[in-house]
């Protein structure tokens, strides 16, 4: 079992919605953090139907076992809460006036919200569970981690690929289909393969409308989806402009390595290729968007370009960090050109390389980083605090 980074400690002082895409490990997490925690699971056929036929069996239970905030040890769990909206109601109530505080788990708020249902009015504090991070692993494999993936079954799995088809299926099936988020599956299944082609680089709704064959607001429902669900989360330009006309078109990300991988079809990822290249820079970049999470320091993450073609992949806060990746074993003057050109004109705390080179190394005021110094300096809060 990994041991997860995430701390739910605030669950002491407020009731929290723990959210993550399917398979990231919430159930396991939770009950290894509360194994004595009282705990509905809706995903069980009997507890679902006890529930979805009256919602007030929640609080007669609570009460009958004389639950207050006073008396509580542990918080009350429901899993897939997103399953029964109504159940948010007598959830309110009992935070209300019992000061009950509850971990309320699911894999999408969107049902929720699209129902109206109740979120609680700020009363809950927000979790996100993501795959595995690089602390989280002992021994981590970089080249496992870019051809299975992060989600814990995946990376250790002896059969990822068909772990993965039937995770790709899964989601068309339960998050698409089962809940009637859109009405032609096929096409949306033709939108993913499409949008993980394209992962990583800069969203052209039109183009990919017309390879799909919907229109543009249709696409841009199905990326919405998808960020929805956890399952991918766009990636902004940066905007604060000085002397370089700046593009402003967004790139999107996918939620793991591994989903893309399956998707495009791409094969083995071995060192030395384009396709390591792409996966590499996917592995920093949810590295860095799991560690603003889960430090809470919320910092954004954005990428900076030029219409001139000058780029850095990813700037922490506001312009304190620039981060660029390259897959290569020695840094040259060439991998400088898009961070001398964002150094003109921004001052940062940081300037950083990250690569495949065996020792760190500074050009300048440019420091050139191996990868697993760069995570390790990261996550011990000596990139960004």
């Amino acid at each position: 079992m990994y041991k997860r980074l995430l701390d739910l400690g605030l669950w002491r002082k407020a009731s929290c919605f723990l959210w993550g895409a399917r398979k990231t490990g919430k159930t396991t997490l939770l009950k290894s953090l509360f194994p004595k925690a009282r705990y509905y699971d809706l995903l069980l056929s009997d507890e679902y139907s006890r529930f979805i036929k009256r919602p007030s069996l929640l609080r007669e239970e609570c009460e009958a076992e004389g639950l207050t905030g006073e008396t509580q040890k542990e918080p009350v769990i429901i899993d897939e809460v997103q399953k029964i909206p109504t159940l948010l109601n007598e959830i309110h109530w009992l935070i209300e006036n019992k000061r009950l505080r509850f971990i309320l788990c699911g894999s999408s708020a969107r049902k929720l919200k699209r129902g109206h249902a109740n979120l609680l009015g700020g009363r809950a504090i927000r979790y996100e569970l993501y795959p595995l991070v690089y602390p989280e692993i002992r021994n981590f494999s970089l080249i496992k981690a870019l051809n299975n993936g992060l989600i814990p079954d995946h990376y250790s799995g002896s059969v990822p690929a068909r772990l993965l088809q039937a995770y790709v299926g899964d989601y068309l099936k339960e998050e698409i289909a089962a809940e009637s988020l859109v009405r032609n599956v096929p096409v949306f299944s033709r939108f993913l393969e499409i949008a993980a082609l394209s992962n990583g680089e800069m969203v052209n709704f039109n183009n990919i409308a017309r390879e799909c064959g919907v229109s543009a607001p249709s696409i841009k429902e199905y990326f919405q989806i998808l960020e929805d669900t956890l399952t991918g989360r766009f990636l902004p330009a940066y905007r604060k402009k000085m002397k370089r006309r700046l593009v402003h078109a967004p790139k999107f990300y996918m939620f793991d390595i591994g989903a893309v991988s399956y998707l495009t079809k791409r094969g083995l990822v071995e060192p030395g290729s384009e396709l390591f290249g792409k996966a590499f820079e996917h592995f920093i970049y949810c590295e860095l968007a799991a560690h603003s999470a889960y430090s809470g320091l919320f910092y954004p993450v954005s990428y900076w370009r030029t219409a001139s073609q000058f780029e850095v992949d990813f700037i922490l806060g506001e312009h304190e960090v620039a981060v660029e990746v390259k897959a290569s074993a020695f840094i040259n003057e060439n991998h400088l050109r898009g961070m001398k050109a964002f150094q003109e004109e921004y001052p940062a705390r940081h300037y950083l390389i990250v690569s495949l080179d065996p020792k760190p190394r500074r050009i300048k005021n440019i420091e050139v980083l191996p990868w697993p110094v760069f995570l390790e300096r990261l996550w011990s809060g000596r990139i960004i605090t």
